[in-house]
C-alpha cells in the first residue's frame, strides 16, 4: 500500500489498511458490563521470548463511529511477529473523556486478571495506540504510575491536545471530545503531565494529513525524555503491515518491551 499526492501536489492518504481482511481474534474478553466492554486478544503465533502484552488503542478521533475493528489486520501481523496483543474497545462519546479515560483503565487492569489471559507467563505489558488512541495511551503511561506499561508505543498520536486544537484536526475533534477548549482539561493532555516511567517512541509519518508530525515534534518539546522516529509515509502507514515503516514499529516496540527496557 502507498499513499500517493494528487495533480495539485496535496498528499492524499491511502486508507485500504483499514479494509484489509484477517482472522477473527483467538478470544473476546469482557473487562466491564457495557457492551463496548471488550477486547479482542491475539495469541503469538511464534515463541514470544518473554515478551509483555501489547494493549493497542485504535483510534479515531475519539468518535464512535471508528471502532477497533479495523486494528484486527495490524494485530493479526504482529501476532506473526510474536506479540500476543489485546485491543480494547471503549465509549466514544462526545464531550465525555472520563469515560474513555475510565474504560482504558478498566480494559488496563483486565489484563492482570482475566481468565482469557491466564495462559500467559508475564502480565506486564506495553501500551501502543494509534492516533487518538495514542493520545490515550500516552495519557494512561503519564498517570498510571507503577500500574502503568513497561514502555509506550504511539503511532501517528494526538499527543498535544493544544496543538491539536489550534490545528483543527478532525474537523474540530478535540473540542469534541473534550466539550470544552484544551486548555480547561490540562489533567487530559499528555504533553502537559508528568514523564511517563518507561520509555516513550512515537512513530509519525512524515507526510501525515491528518495528524501532521508536528503534532508529535510538539509532545517531545515538552516531554524530551520521549523518541520521535519519523518514517516515511502518512498516517495510516504506521499500522499498515505492508508500509514503509513497518520494521520502525517492530523496532520500537522490542526497543521498549525488550529486556534491557532503554530509556
Amino acid at each position: 500500500m502507498s499513499d500517493t499526492a494528487d495533480r495539485s501536489g496535496t498528499y492524499v492518504e491511502d486508507r485500504s489498511v483499514l479494509e484489509l481482511p484477517a482472522p477473527e481474534p483467538d478470544a473476546v474478553l469482557a473487562y466491564g458490563p457495557d457492551p463496548d466492554h471488550v477486547a479482542d486478544v491475539r495469541f503469538a503465533t511464534v515463541p514470544a521470548n518473554g515478551r509483555p502484552v501489547l494493549v493497542f488503542l485504535h483510534g479515531g478521533f475519539w468518535r464512535p463511529q471508528f471502532d477497533r475493528l479495523h486494528l484486527r489486520p495490524v494485530t493479526a501481523a504482529l501476532a506473526a511477529a510474536g506479540w500476543t496483543t489485546v485491543a480494547p474497545e471503549y465509549r466514544r462519546v462526545p464531550g465525555r473523556p472520563d469515560l474513555m479515560v475510565d474504560d482504558v483503565r478498566a480494559a488496563l487492569a483486565a489484563v492482570g486478571t482475566a481468565p482469557e489471559l491466564a495462559a500467559l507467563p508475564d502480565r506486564r505489558f506495553v501500551l501502543v495506540g494509534h492516533s487518538a488512541g495514542g493520545h490515550l495511551a500516552l495519557l494512561a503511561a503519564a498517570t498510571l504510575g507503577a500500574d502503568g506499561p513497561v514502555g509506550t508505543v504511539a503511532l501517528a498520536p494526538v499527543a498535544d491536545l493544544e496543538v491539536a486544537q489550534q490545528l483543527d484536526l478532525g474537523d474540530g475533534a478535540v473540542r469534541a471530545f473534550l466539550g470544552a477548549d484544551a486548555v480547561e482539561r490540562p489533567d487530559l493532555d499528555p504533553a502537559l503531565l508528568a514523564a511517563p516511567r518507561g520509555p516513550v517512541r512515537l512513530v509519525h509519518g512524515t507526510s501525515d494529513a491528518i495528524v501532521p508530525v508536528t503534532v508529535s515534534e510538539a509532545y517531545l518539546c515538552r516531554q524530551p525524555a520521549g523518541r520521535l522516529l519519523p518514517v516515511p509515509g502518512g498516517h495510516f502507514t504506521v499500522i499498515d503491515p505492508c508500509g514503509p515503516g513497518w520494521t520502525t514499529v517492530l523496532a520500537a516496540l522490542d526497543e521498549v518491551g525488550g529486556a534491557e527496557n532503554p530509556v
